[in-house]
């Protein structure tokens, strides 16, 4: 342990930097906007417009590593993304700021890329599971303590904007100073989308829905929040907890998937989702302390989806197509992010916050009752199911998340992503 630590030390800490300012620039940009009386519909659009960026991010990428090398591409979209960060400061024309959070997701996916793949070249064999731990704990610790900054705000000014340029100006410094510059770029994989829908169509939908679930509260719990009458620093404490639940609850999932079949465990963990959501559909004036509870179980249930549905997918597919898979299933997600945030941003205005939940619940309903008939797979039948490998949901993570699952050799990766060898990247 002492020995990852001390290799990939600054790979974490720029994760971590990286994380905090993300975590912490989506809950301001939402409250923000809901204290300037701005519709749901319209923040829903701009936390949408984040996720179509991570979705396109997903395919430049690639050609900007190729280009430029690791080093050079993650400075610059760390550069880009501060920039962006302090444009939201210098204008309320909302239309900029959907094109400046595009851009940033754009820009982030790159960087997920970048730590990805470098985490993977450097890597033995038998470190994978442990490397992939640290990366995760790293990136909920992340996404977690930018709600916490966000707690010592008195209101959502530009004090909270400037430290999140300053987490992405920062997180530029482990990079650029370490030593280990190995690591190759990768070719895009094929995204073989008609043969997914040919043989996990419902795990496909299954990942749009939760993809909605998973948008819909990054965008808009703040909002949520808000009508609720909470303060920025009860807000901050919320999204702090919440979004800590879902690293809680990657442990007791990596226990129980590889005991339980994964279907039906994806099933009772949808229903009961549904479950815990339906309390705070309640038009009720509960105390926050309750509020919170209830909502740390259901995000418990809420970031337990991804990650199950992840190891469903690669039950069904054979070894040399799981890097493919992780493309299509990133598409899934990502498109189900951009519609999850924009459909309850609508319907919160006239009907209240408690919709968001409600949402939750419907989200949980659909996706029990598509996991409650096995699926058929087509062409292949894989026999033995790959161990469970905790994951972050794919709005903090790449494609090249599944090159560190322990349990998918070299050989297996290179399948479907080879190293580029016509144009041999610079690593300034």
């Amino acid at each position: 342990m002492k020995k990852v630590l001390g290799t990939f030390l600054p790979l974490y800490t720029t994760t971590l930097l990286m994380l905090l300012g993300s975590g912490l620039l989506t809950t301001w940009v939402s409250l923000r906007l809901a204290h300037e009386h701005v519709s749901g519909a319209l923040i829903g659009g701009i936390t949408a417009a984040n996720y179509i960026g991570l979705v396109i991010g997903g395919k430049v990428g690639h050609n900007l590593i190729a280009r430029v090398g690791h080093i050079r591409a993650y400075v610059s979209c760390a550069g880009i993304i501060t920039a962006s960060v302090l444009g939201h400061g210098l204008t309320d024309f909302l239309p900029v700021w959907v094109l400046l959070r595009m851009v940033i997701g754009l820009c982030m996916m790159c960087q997920y890329m970048v730590l990805e793949s470098w985490l993977n070249d450097q890597a033995e064999p038998g470190q994978r599971g442990l490397i992939f731990g640290f990366y995760m704990v790293a990136t909920y610790l992340g996404l977690s303590s930018g709600q916490i900054i966000l707690m010592a705000q008195s209101d959502s000014g530009l004090t909270s904007l400037l430290i999140v340029a300053l987490c992405f100006a920062l997180c530029l410094v482990p990079i650029a100073l370490t030593t280990r510059t190995n690591a190759h770029p990768m070719t895009p994989a094929p995204m073989e989308l008609g043969y997914f829908f040919r043989t996990i169509p419902k795990i496909l939908v299954i990942t749009l829905a939760t993809g909605m679930a998973v948008g819909a509260f990054y965008g808009m719990a703040p909002v949520y929040t808000s009508m609720l009458g909470f303060s920025t620093r009860q807000t901050g404490l919320f999204m702090a907890i919440a979004i800590f639940a879902g690293l809680v609850s990657q442990f007791p999932l990596s226990l129980l998937s590889d005991r339980i079949d994964r279907q039906r465990l994806l099933f009772y963990i949808a229903l009961f989702y549904a479950l815990a959501a339906l309390p705070l559909t309640l038009p009720l004036h509960v105390h926050f302390l309750w509020i919170t509870v209830a909502a740390f179980i259901t995000s418990m249930m809420q970031f337990s989806l991804y990650p199950l549905i992840v190891a469903m997918a690669n039950d069904s597919v054979v070894p040399e197509r799981r890097v493919s898979l992780t493309a299509c299933l990133l598409m899934a997600f990502g498109i189900g992010a951009c519609i999850g945030p924009m459909a309850t941003g609508a319907i919160m205005q006239p009907l209240g916050g408690n919709m968001l939940y409600l949402f939750f619940a419907l989200c949980g309903v659909a996706i029990a009752a598509m996991s409650w008939h096995r699926h058929k797979v087509v062409q292949e039948n894989i026999d033995t199911p790959i161990p469970h490998v905790a994951v972050p949901d794919s709005l903090s993570s790449s494609p090249l998340a599944v090159a560190l699952n322990p349990t998918v050799t070299e050989d297996e990766i290179q399948a479907t992503m080879v190293n580029s060898e016509e144009d041999p990247p610079t690593n300034g």
